[in-house]
């Protein structure tokens, strides 16, 4: 199964309006001549494919502004920078203010690994007025993501069965038939997408980066990463320290961890919001629906988990709701405080035998519409994990560490333990136990921490800070629920990234918003 905590909250990158760009796949690189020269052609922006999400072209900004869209041709192999390219979708919105007071371009990534910034950067640019007002906002589907060579695994039927697995095996049987279906799949993506996944390595989307910021004009990098897009973030300035310009990293990736404890902390983090959640329903002067006490709220979901693994309940006909999809679909609700009531509410329905509320959350994770097509953000995002981390993980190592998963995450643990599985026989060979930083010299990189962040937990920015290097990561901590700080729109976040983002005005390191 794909690993839910490793993807950006699905209301960034799936279920929101969305857009597109254009590409083509792979050229024959003669006359590939200097990459850096090349022009870009946009245009206006047609409807996203069915990789980057479907939907309808994007509006235009509340000011009028329109979105453009266009390819830049990079090498499909950076280490043949001279042989066959690809297309890397970009989007764009013109800087709205003064051109004299024009910065550059801003380039976004929102995470994942394996989600389409063309399509998430509109359907969220509102949230980045200000900051458009000096920089043009500009993001792109990675190689590998959307409409940049996409990842192709298997149909969308294939995806209903891979998705209604159980990913909590109780026995042998149960855990091989996991095994099993894993390698499929897996075998599945190398069947489809041979040529392109020896190169959606993180490493290659930061030289994709680089290209880009030469073919925008920008004689330094400026870049707001999300989620994964710190690492991303993180990963460019130790590739290219001395072209770092303002950089913010927002719901930090502890850059120091291997899968098993990034699996492990996601596991407590997510733990930490569900207990949240729970005090936070029945503190209320109203009575909570789905408890008596943070306790009871966290038994009876036990309960309904234990039901469901025996017999599902119907959920979006004709699929059941499992005991996988509503972990899976609770788990997506608890990426935002925003999402809370539709988790009571869809708790309720699942209390009554209608599993449709957790089911369309569990959907909206996996990247599938409600025409019932996919996205490709889960055969994005596990051919970017297994292409970066070396470690594979056995039935065998798994069944031996979940004590230690369940200990911290009664209900998660199981599930974030058993997902360590999904790069099983994976055709590529993993990069690195942990991705490299360290950037000194670079300039500094604002490092944005929430101590409520159930994904990427808060201590992740306090190690990214150390990793990066002494006079480069500067911490700001905001004490908040939900996945991020700055689109919580908290007045004093907004403020501190703002300001350097637009002015170079450094927060204090230690500064704490609440």
């Amino acid at each position: 199964m794909a690993n839910p905590s490793r993807l950006r909250a699905a209301a960034l990158t799936t279920s929101a309006a969305l857009l597109a760009a254009l590409l083509g796949g792979c050229g024959d690189g003669a006359g590939n001549g200097d990459l850096t020269a090349q022009r870009l052609d946009w245009k206006d922006c047609p409807a996203p494919s069915t990789a980057q999400g479907g939907g309808g072209a994007p509006s235009p900004l509340p000011d009028g502004a329109q979105w453009q869209c266009a390819t830049m041709r990079a090498p499909l192999d950076w280490s043949r920078p001279k042989g066959d390219t690809i297309g890397i979708a970009l989007i764009r919105a013109r800087a709205s203010g003064d051109p004299g007071t024009r910065i550059g371009s801003l380039i976004f990534n929102f995470g994942g690994p394996g989600g389409s910034g063309v399509t998430t950067l509109p359907a969220f640019g509102q949230d980045y007025a200000t900051l458009n007002t000096r920089y043009d906002l500009v993001s792109f589907d990675p190689r590998g993501v959307g409409r940049s060579v996409p990842v192709e695994c298997q149909s969308d039927a294939q995806l209903d069965q891979y998705f209604q697995q159980d990913a909590t095996p109780d026995d042998r049987a149960e855990q091989a038939q996991l095994v099993d279906r894993t390698k499929e799949f897996n075998a599945d993506c190398e069947k489809h997408s041979e040529k392109i996944l020896p190169h959606v390595r993180t490493t290659d989307a930061a030289r994709d980066m680089d290209l880009m910021r030469q073919v925008l004009g920008d004689r330094k990098l400026h870049y707001f990463g999300i989620s994964y897009g710190t690492e991303l973030g993180g990963v460019y300035a130790h590739l290219f320290p001395r072209r770092v310009g303002r950089m913010t990293l927002d719901a930090v990736v502890d850059p120091t961890k291997d899968p098993e404890q990034s699996a492990l902390g996601q596991a407590q983090g997510f733990q930490l919001a569900l207990d949240n959640f729970a005090r936070d329903c029945t503190s209320k002067v109203e009575e909570c629906p789905v408890g008596d006490t943070p306790q009871d709220v966290k038994n009876r979901i036990a309960t309904l988990l234990r039901d469901l693994d025996r017999k599902p309940i119907p959920g979006s006909f004709p699929r059941q709701l499992t005991e996988t999809a509503a972990i899976n679909g609770i788990a997506q609700a608890l990426y935002s405080k925003d999402f809370w009531e539709y988790l009571t509410e869809g708790l309720q329905q699942a209390y009554e035998g209608d599993g449709r509320i957790l089911m369309l959350l569990s959907d909206s994770m996996n990247g599938r519409s409600e025409n019932g097509e996919y996205s490709n953000i889960t055969p994005a995002n596990i051919a970017i994990n297994c292409s970066d981390e070396k470690p594979r993980y056995t039935a065998d190592e798994i069944r031996r560490k979940l004590p230690q998963f369940r200990a911290v995450s009664p209900l998660f643990g199981d599930f974030l333990a058993w997902s360590m599985l999904s790069c099983t026989d994976w055709a590529v060979p993993g990069a690195a136990v942990h991705p490299d930083v360290s950037a000194p010299g670079a300039a500094p990189v604002l490092v944005v921490g929430n101590t409520g962040d159930p994904a990427t937990p808060y201590e992740g920015a306090k190690k990214m800070v150390e990793a990066l290097g002494k006079g480069v990561g500067v911490e700001l901590t905001y004490k908040g629920q939900g996945h991020g700080a700055y689109d919580s729109k908290n007045k004093c976040v907004q403020s501190a990234v703002n300001g350097y983002l637009l002015d170079g005005k450094v927060p204090k390191a230690g500064t704490v918003c609440s």
